[in-house]
């Protein structure tokens, strides 16, 4: 007898935009956060929440992990934090649409490292044009610290990942998401805590930081193992290089964050540098939000 799914039926494409709606949204709410628990407060009650729901959820048995395995679990872990963190700082400075577009720099890079082909080079230089349309030099406006801190968080995604490939090639992947995500929770804690980021915490804002982790975690997770039971992984690919755009919407509906049009040109050349360097790659890995450590963006 075959198996029955415990998840809902919703058509995959639904499902994969309402997971980057969600994360979007998420996001959005996380910065509506930062007037009152900074985006230290913020990201660090958001991860410790999403820990809380992940190792509910699936229980990983965390005394039957070896060395070898904790040894690559604790640097995936560390750089979730820290990529939830600078992009969280980054965020209170710069347009949600504008951190998204920058922060993609880390996954594209990861896509074409190592590789001589035309076609390759061709899809960075359009995401280098794109990320140059967004630098301060233009005369936007744009924080330049907020410029940087996207770019290290992309760099902190293409880090993870790398070290995600490794970690799931040795852990089920529940097991590592939450595992992961309590390492990345012990992390951030202590800078949260030193920022005072908590203490202007009410019973109403632990409610909109429960809103925050479901719609940047538990929500999207779910419908994106929806949206890739049917999906091929270079559909889906394509497709979740729309959250730039999504992102600069849900700025824009949310936090009244209005782009310039040299921004939304930016936003489009890093979103077509994205799809591309996806549809024409030869091998491609596409991390769900899971792997992605829900960042919000």
């Amino acid at each position: 007898m075959k198996k029955r799914s415990h998840l809902p039926a919703l058509p995959p494409l639904p499902a994969v935009l309402g997971a980057i709606v969600s994360v979007q949204g998420g996001a959005a709410l996380a910065k509506g956060l930062f007037p009152v628990l900074g985006p230290a407060g913020t990201v660090g009650l958001r991860i410790g929440i999403s820990a809380l729901i992940l190792l509910a959820a699936f229980r990983p048995s965390l005394r039957r992990l070896t060395a070898r395995e904790w040894r690559a679990l604790v640097p995936y872990g560390v750089v979730l934090g820290v990529m939830n963190l600078v992009f969280y700082l980054a965020l209170d400075r710069i347009p949600l649409g504008l951190a998204v577009t920058v922060e993609f720099v880390g996954p594209l890079g990861v896509a074409v490292f190592g590789s001589r082909r035309a076609v390759d080079v061709a899809w960075v230089v359009l995401a280098a044009a794109g990320i140059a349309l967004i630098a301060p030099w233009t005369g936007g406006g744009v924080d330049p610290l907020g410029v940087l801190l996207a770019l290290a968080a992309g760099a902190c995604w293409g880090a993870y990942i790398l070290l995600g490939g490794r970690v799931s090639r040795m852990i089920p992947g529940a097991a590592a998401v939450a595992t992961g995500m309590m390492i990345a929770a012990i992390t951030a804690l202590p800078v949260s805590i030193a920022a005072g980021g908590f203490a202007h915490l009410t019973a109403g804002r632990f409610v909109a930081g429960v809103g925050v982790a479901l719609l940047s975690s538990a929500i999207p997770y779910t419908l994106e193992m929806i949206a890739l039971k049917e999906l091929p992984a270079r559909t889906f690919g394509i497709l979740m290089s729309l959250e730039p755009a999504v992102a600069a919407l849900a700025g824009l509906a949310f936090l009244g964050e209005f782009l310039t049009r040299l921004q939304w040109l930016a936003v489009a050349l890093v979103i077509a540098a994205s799809a591309g360097s996806t549809l024409t790659s030869r091998r491609t890995e596409v991390p769900t939000e899971a792997e992605e450590g829900w960042q919000g963006g």
